[in-house]
C-alpha cells in the first residue's frame, strides 16, 4: 500500500505540474512513470491490471459511439491501407540509412528487423488520440470519426498481425462469435430496465469485460478487440451515450496507469535516447503524409491537418510488436526501452501540438493552395444559413430545446449547426433546419452562405473549450451581433463575460428556472396566493403566528 501510495503521489504532482505550465496532465503521468523507474520505488502488480481497465473501457467506449459505415469510406480505408504501406516503406529507408551511417544501436541489424521496426512505427496510439479527441470534445467532427476509423482499422491490422505470428490460429469455437448479434439483442432489453444509476455503470463494465475482453482472449482473439465490437453491437441502445458518459471518469481514472506504465519499461541511456530521438523527428513526415493522402481523397485542408496532428504519435501497439521481435529473437530486448521511449516522447510531442488550438491549423491551411469547393467531399462543402436570424451551435439536448422555444415562442428564423453526421439526418427528417459543419472552424464561418442575417449565435455545445474555439471563430470572421453560450460550470460563466460573451447562462441553474416555470403553470392558483396583486411581488412570509 505504501508504494502504491508513492506512485499516486509523483502521478499526482507532476499531472499537476503539467497542468501549471499548460501542458495536457499525460505528460506528467509519463514523466511519472520515468521518474519511479529511476528512483527505484518498487513493484505494484495491480498497475499493469488497471492499465488493461482503462484500455479495455477505452475501446468498449468507442465502439458505443462508432458509426461503422465510417469504416467502409475511402478516406478512412484507403488512407489506413496506403499510409501504412508507404510509412513501413520510408521508415525502413530511413533506419537502413542510420545503419549506414554507423548508428551503434542499429548496426549489424538486417533488412527484416529494421522493416520490422518501421511497421511497428506505423501505428498510432487509440489511447492518445481518442483522449484529446474527448478532450476537445471532437469525437464527432468529421476528422474525429476519420481518425477514430483510421484507429479501428489499424486495431484490425494489429489483430491479423499479432496471430500470424503468435503460430496459432484462433480457436475454431471462435466461429461461434457470431452468435453475439443475437445475444447482445437480449442484453439491450436487459439494459433498458436498469435505470440510471450504478447498475448501467456496471452493466458496462460487466459488458466490456466478459463477453469482451475475457472471452474473445480465451478465443485467441485480441481481446481489446472484443470490447470494442461489444461496444458497437450495443451501440443502437437509446441510451449508449449516457453509458459512455457515465464511464468516462472511471476510464480516465484507469488510464492513469496506462500512461506510468509506459515509463516503467526502462530507463534511457545516450545510445537509446538518440534512436528514440531519430524516431521522433520521423512524426512530422507521419503527418504529412496524413495530409497528402486526405487531401487527395477530397478532404479540405483544415481536416486533413487536424487528423494527420492527432495521429502524429506512436502507438503501444509498438511495443507489442518490438515484444514479438524479441521473442523472435530478431531484436535485443534493449528495443523494447528504445520503442517505450519513443511513445513517451511521440506523446509529448503531439501534446505540444494539438494544444496550439484550431488557430493555428486555420494558419497552416491559409498557406496551401486554394480548393475547388464543387470537387470536395459533400461534408466538406459551404453551409447555407438562407435568411436565418439565430444561429444555434450544438444540437444536443441543451441546443434542440434552444432551437424549439426560439422558434415556436419567439417566431424567430433559427438555424441549427452540428457535426453529428447521423443526428443531422435525424432532425432535417423530423423538418428542422440543421447544417452539417465544424463551428470551431474558421473556414466554416468564412464561407456560410448569406450569414449577414444572422444577427445571434447560440453557442450550446457540451464542451467549455469547443465553445471558446467558437467564440474566437465567430469573431475572427467578423461576427458583431449578439453571442450566447452555456456553461457547466460557475467559473466557465465568468470566463464566457470577461470575454464578450453578452449571454452566459449555467445550464444547471437553468434547469431550476425551468422547473420552477411549469410548477408556477401548472399550480397558478396556489402561485397567486403567493403574489401580491397590488406589488406584483412575492408576499414575506407571516411569521406572527
Amino acid at each position: 500500500m505504501t508504494v502504491a501510495a508513492i506512485y499516486l503521489v509523483i502521478a499526482f504532482g507532476l499531472g499537476g505540474l503539467a497542468m501549471a505550465v499548460r501542458l495536457p496532465p499525460l505528460v506528467g503521468f509519463l514523466a511519472a512513470g520515468f521518474v519511479i523507474n529511476a528512483l527505484d520505488v518498487g513493484d505494484v502488480p495491480q498497475l499493469e491490471l488497471v492499465a488493461d481497465l482503462g484500455v479495455t473501457l477505452l475501446l468498449f467506449a468507442i465502439g458505443l459511439k462508432l458509426d461503422v459505415r465510417i469504416l467502409f469510406r475511402r478516406e478512412v480505408w484507403l488512407a489506413t491501407s496506403a499510409h501504412m504501406v508507404v510509412s513501413v516503406a520510408v521508415g525502413t529507408g530511413v533506419l537502413w540509412l542510420a545503419t549506414v551511417a554507423g548508428m551503434s544501436m542499429l548496426s549489424g541489424q538486417s533488412l527484416t528487423t529494421i522493416a520490422l521496426l518501421a511497421f511497428a512505427m506505423s501505428f498510432s496510439s487509440t489511447v492518445f488520440v481518442v483522449k484529446v479527441l474527448e478532450e476537445r470534445g471532437e469525437s464527432h467532427a468529421l476528422y474525429g470519426r476519420v481518425a477514430i476509423g483510421i484507429l479501428v482499422m489499424q486495431d484490425i491490422v494489429a489483430v491479423v498481425f499479432l496471430t500470424l505470428t503468435s503460430g496459432k490460429l484462433p480457436s475454431i469455437w471462435s466461429l461461434g462469435l457470431v452468435l453475439l448479434w443475437p445475444l447482445t439483442r437480449i442484453l439491450r432489453r436487459i439494459w433498458s430496465g436498469l435505470g440510471h444509476g450504478e447498475m448501467q455503470s456496471l452493466f458496462g463494465i460487466v459488458m466490456a469485460l466478459v463477453p469482451g475482453y475475457v472471452l474473445f482472449s480465451e478465443l485467441g482473439l485480441k481481446g481489446d478487440l472484443g470490447a470494442l465490437i461489444i461496444g458497437i453491437l450495443l451501440a443502437s441502445h437509446p441510451a449508449s451515450s449516457e453509458l459512455s458518459r457515465s464511464l468516462f471518469h472511471v476510464k480516465e481514472l484507469l488510464l492513469v496507469g496506462f500512461f506510468v506504465s509506459i515509463g516503467l519499461s526502462g530507463l534511457p541511456d545516450l545510445p537509446s535516447l538518440g534512436i528514440a530521438l531519430l524516431m521522433v523527428l520521423l512524426l512530422p513526415l507521419k503527418s504529412m503524409l496524413y495530409l497528402g493522402l486526405f487531401t487527395m481523397l477530397k478532404l479540405r485542408y483544415r481536416t486533413s491537418v487536424l487528423a494527420g496532428l492527432s495521429l502524429m504519435n506512436y502507438s503501444e501497439f509498438g511495443l507489442i510488436v518490438v515484444s514479438v521481435g524479441v521473442a523472435s529473437d530478431l531484436l535485443a530486448p534493449s528495443w523494447l526501452v528504445e520503442m517505450s521511449i519513443a511513445v513517451a516522447l511521440s506523446f509529448v510531442v503531439s501534446s505540444l501540438v494539438n494544444g496550439r488550438g484550431h488557430l493555428m491549423v486555420e494558419k497552416i491551411a491559409a498557406r496551401l493552395p486554394a480548393q475547388n469547393e464543387h470537387e470536395l467531399h459533400p461534408e466538406e462543402r459551404p453551409g447555407d444559413a438562407s435568411d436565418a436570424e439565430v444561429v444555434v451551435i450544438g444540437m444536443g439536448r441543451v441546443g434542440f430545446a434552444a432551437y424549439e422555444r426560439l422558434t415556436d415562442h419567439y417566431r424567430l428564423r433559427v438555424v441549427g449547426v452540428d457535426y453529428d453526421g447521423p443526428r443531422i439526418e435525424r432532425l432535417a427528417n423530423r423538418g428542422y433546419r440543421v447544417i452539417e459543419g465544424d463551428a470551431t472552424d474558421l473556414d466554416f464561418w468564412n464561407q456560410l452562405r448569406r450569414s449577414q442575417s444572422v444577427r445571434i449565435a447560440v453557442l450550446a455545445m457540451p464542451r467549455h473549450g469547443a465553445n471558446v474555439t467558437a467564440l474566437a471563430c465567430l469573431r475572427e470572421s467578423g461576427f458583431s451581433g449578439t453571442v450566447a453560450a452555456v456553461a457547466r460550470y460557475d467559473d466557465e460563466v465568468q470566463w464566457a463575460r470577461e470575454h464578450g460573451v453578452d449571454i452566459a447562462f449555467n445550464v444547471y441553474a437553468g434547469a431550476g428556472l425551468e422547473l420552477a416555470d411549469q410548477v408556477g403553470n401548472a399550480t397558478p392558483e396556489f402561485i397567486g396566493d403567493h403574489i401580491d396583486s397590488e406589488t406584483d411581488e412575492p408576499r414575506m412570509p407571516d411569521n406572527t403566528g
